[in-house]
């Protein structure tokens, strides 16, 4: 098979390439490079500059190199800025698949691999979260991702489309440092930030109900993302029309925030800067942690990766990265 990515200069993206690739599989990346870069990917692997809102583009582009099957990771992602900005996230994230859609169905392919999130559970007040606890999303952002999820399925039901959704977690790390994340927009990276100005982390309330008081997550190393969409693509190369899997991907154990920020002090040196606990966040969940047991029985995935191999990986990357 030959699999489009989209998005694929990315920070998750890259990573996804990189597992097709050493795989087995034949890759071409279709990407805007708005926050992506070309010199993330092989050599090896044809890029297509553009946006997933040009239907004829997209086309050509999957005509052009025999496309089989689309791994869909192009989207806009942060959540306040999607509260900020609704409508172009609905454009880029919603419009932008419903294009992708018309053009896979014009061009007869009938593979996608959806990137969802977590972001679409909102605030689940359970232990484990499973892929039939309610969706109830509470920004922009986590909405255009459910969204997303119903149009597929829809059109899975119409196109006979084989189809699989994975609800990230919390993403963190790098398989090279020059495949890191190069934002500041999640936990360990925004450690990061605040240590190489001199400042102690903040976190954000320390009287939730937890064991020390802090906001529980379930953080998955991008290495473990990149390889479950492998797993997903083999998974849908002789599903039946129609088929349509949503699927956690998560390691299933849960890191409280305070527990994260004092292993990145360890791993950095610098013990001397004690987190600062400031006023909770509006909007931030007590634990949110995934049940992964059907991403295990799908497809044969389980998360191999713990918390010392992502914020280890992601500190040489944020050095990597500032020379």
């Amino acid at each position: 098979m030959s699999w489009l990515v989209t998005g694929g200069a990315g920070y998750i993206g890259a990573h996804v390439v990189r597992a097709l690739v050493d795989g087995g599989e034949r890759v071409v990346v279709y990407d805007d490079l708005s926050t992506g870069a070309a010199d993330r990917l092989p050599d090896s692997v044809p890029l297509v500059v553009g946006s997933v809102l040009d239907g004829s583009l997209l086309e050509g582009a999957i005509r052009d190199h025999a496309v089989t099957g689309v791994v869909h990771i192009a989207a806009k992602k942060q959540v306040g800025e999607s509260v900020e900005r609704p409508l172009h996230y609905y454009r880029e994230n919603v419009t932008g698949l419903r294009t992708l859609l018309e053009a896979m169905t014009s061009a007869g392919v009938a593979r996608l691999v959806f990137s969802s999130s977590a972001a679409v559970y909102g605030m689940p007040d359970v232990d484990l979260v499973t892929e039939d606890t309610p969706c109830l999303p509470m920004s922009p952002y986590g909405e255009t991702k459910l969204v997303g999820e119903w149009l597929i399925n829809a059109a899975a039901r119409a196109h006979g489309i084989r189809a699989a959704a994975l609800r990230y977690f919390n993403v963190a790390g790098a398989a090279a440092p020059e495949l890191s994340d190069s934002g500041a927009f999640n936990l360990i990276p925004m450690v990061f930030e605040r240590l190489e100005a001199g400042d102690a982390p903040r976190v954000f309330g320390d009287d939730y109900a937890t064991p020390d008081g802090t906001c529980v997550r379930d953080y998955v190393h991008v290495q473990d993302i990149a390889s479950a969409h492998l797993a997903a693509a083999r998974r849908l190369k002789d599903a039946p029309e129609g088929t349509s899997l949503t699927l956690n991907i998560g390691r299933g154990e849960g890191s409280s925030v305070r527990e994260t920020v004092d292993r990145i002090l360890e791993v950095t040196g610098r013990q001397d800067l004690a987190p600062r606990v400031t006023a909770r966040r509006p909007g931030d969940p007590a634990r949110v942690v995934a049940s992964a047991g059907r991403a295990h029985e799908e497809l044969g995935w389980s998360a191999r990766h713990d918390l010392d191999d992502m914020i280890e990986s992601a500190w040489q990357g944020w050095r990597h990265r500032r020379g």
